[in-house]
């Protein structure tokens, strides 16, 4: 069994683009022409066994001085031509000097029983410029492949942003390959399709289909996220998962496989998971109407619906010790089970049905609201905040805000809110002041607990603090004071 050979980060070349270099002036003298024999590289080498230093797919350069004095006699060549051909070798080049004068003939029979091509490298022609001019024609494939690549890249993009998106990549990449590109929902069936196999009218094209949808729900089913075959009538399919659980699969039929074609079908499947996606439909178009809907004044209690919840939790959350970035806070939110993520401020905030109860997260921060409804989601959220500081302060992973009814449910809630707003009414000179003061007495007055809540020094703590006082007119070292102005923090922060 002939080696396969090591594909190259290069594509091939043709042996017919080698010969057609007239300053070589090589001359292929056995072995079969015309068959699309390519080349992945060029390697001189005199020994009698050159099977361990093939790769497959090389142009073997020897210029014979392994070849003993008797080896036309015996089977010297016919064992030599075998091992090259079972290392994968692509052709062979002899050299008619210093050491031979003409090419042996045993040697061009065994290259003719053996359909190994071989080519006679005249006198003038050095082994070093064939195999620069083998690496020349491939770094020229290479560039020309690049080219190709970058070009189809384009113009998926393009596709992409037509009023017909999926159609459009389908298509553009269709032409790219060559061949047939088909869009599968569960199960294989067919969503949408371009191009055609080769030869469709054949019965041969009309299995490679068949195979192909074979091939989309083998994908599923396994789980993988690309899967490839060649069916017996040479044409090449490639299957590509589109994105985590949807079922959903990219197949490609082919009537040939460019080293490009991967990463072309790679970038088609990408767009077309982007297109396909939830952001798209179900969940995703829904998220957006909702929106839509509160930008042109809907009350929030009549979107929630929209969104799959009636009561949420509000959650903040920071990771340690750095600031969030939308990677991150992407990630969290799939952490959490819910795309309604939002970052600023430092502070990642999300939006999580209450059915969902979050947990500790590694490496994050959390601060977890009651559970609201749509309309109290302001109300939510500040409970969220002042448990994201408590936690930080106290250094826990998690700290749930618990609601539970006390004395402060006694005074109606017009009442407290009025009561609340005049007694704190002198610390509106300064957003910070109300914060910090919060912040305070919900740690027992702890200077350096606050300063961590709130990322500042404790000697700016204690500054406000005293600023506070002042404006307040009031002993904060008294409890009843305290207590006081706790419950009006909790009313105005609802």
């Amino acid at each position: 069994m002939p080696k396969q050979p090591s594909v190259p980060l290069t594509p091939p070349v043709s042996l017919a683009s080698l010969l057609a270099r007239e300053d070589l002036e090589l001359r292929q003298i056995a072995g079969p022409t015309g068959t699309g024999t390519v080349l992945h590289g060029a390697h001189a080498s005199e020994m009698a066994d050159p099977y361990p230093y093939l790769l497959g797919g090389e142009l073997l350069l020897t210029a014979g001085v392994h070849i003993p004095e008797a080896a036309g006699s015996g089977t010297y060549f016919d064992d030599y031509v075998s091992r090259i051909v079972a290392a994968g070798g692509a052709a062979l080049g002899f050299g008619v000097a210093p050491v031979h004068d003409t090419v042996p003939r045993a040697l061009v029979a065994a290259c003719e029983a053996y359909e190994l091509p071989l080519l006679e490298v005249p006198p003038r022609t050095t082994f070093a410029a064939v195999g620069r001019a083998v690496w020349d024609l491939m770094e020229g494939a290479r560039t020309a492949e690049l080219r190709r690549v970058t070009e189809a890249q384009q113009g998926l993009a393009s596709a992409a942003s037509r009023p017909d998106p999926v159609p459009s990549v389908l298509r553009q990449l269709a032409r790219r390959v060559g061949g047939r590109a088909v869009l599968y929902g569960p199960e294989g069936t067919q969503i949408a399709a371009a191009g055609r196999v080769p030869g469709a009218e054949n019965p041969a094209a009309v299995a490679a289909e068949g195979a192909l949808a074979g091939l989309a729900r083998q994908l599923v089913a396994r789980g993988s996220a690309t899967a490839s075959d060649t069916v017996p009538s040479g044409i090449h399919l490639a299957a590509y998962a589109l994105g985590a659980g949807r079922g959903r699969v990219l197949g490609v039929a082919a009537p040939r496989r460019e080293p490009g074609d991967h990463t072309i079908a790679s970038v088609a499947a990408v767009l077309l998971s982007l297109l396909t996606g939830e952001e798209r439909s179900g969940s995703g178009a829904a998220r957006s109407s909702a929106l839509v809907r509160l930008l042109l004044g809907s009350p929030p209690e009549e979107v929630a619906p929209l969104l799959g919840a009636d009561r949420w939790l509000v959650v903040h959350a920071r990771p340690e010790p750095r600031a969030p970035d939308p990677v991150a806070a992407s990630a969290l939110g799939a952490a959490l089970g819910s795309p309604l993520v939002d970052l600023a401020a430092g502070v990642v905030r999300v939006l999580v049905p209450a059915d969902r109860e979050p947990g500790a997260l590694p490496g994050w921060t959390l601060g977890v609201s009651a559970a609201v409804a749509a309309e109290r989601l302001a109300a939510g959220d500040g409970q969220a905040g002042r448990a994201l500081a408590r936690a930080r302060a106290i250094r826990a992973p998690l700290v749930r805000h618990r609601g539970r009814a006390g004395l402060a449910e006694l005074v109606a809630a017009d009442e407290a809110r009025e009561h609340a707003s005049a007694l704190l009414a002198p610390l509106g000179v300064s957003p910070a002041l109300p914060e910090t003061l919060r912040t305070w007495l919900s740690l027992h007055g702890s200077w350096d607990r606050t300063a961590v809540a709130l990322g500042v020094h404790r000697n700016t703590v204690r500054q406000r603090i005293a600023r506070c006082a002042a404006l307040l007119g009031a002993d904060l070292d008294d409890p009843d004071v305290r207590m006081e102005l706790w419950f009006a923090l909790r009313v105005i922060g609802q």
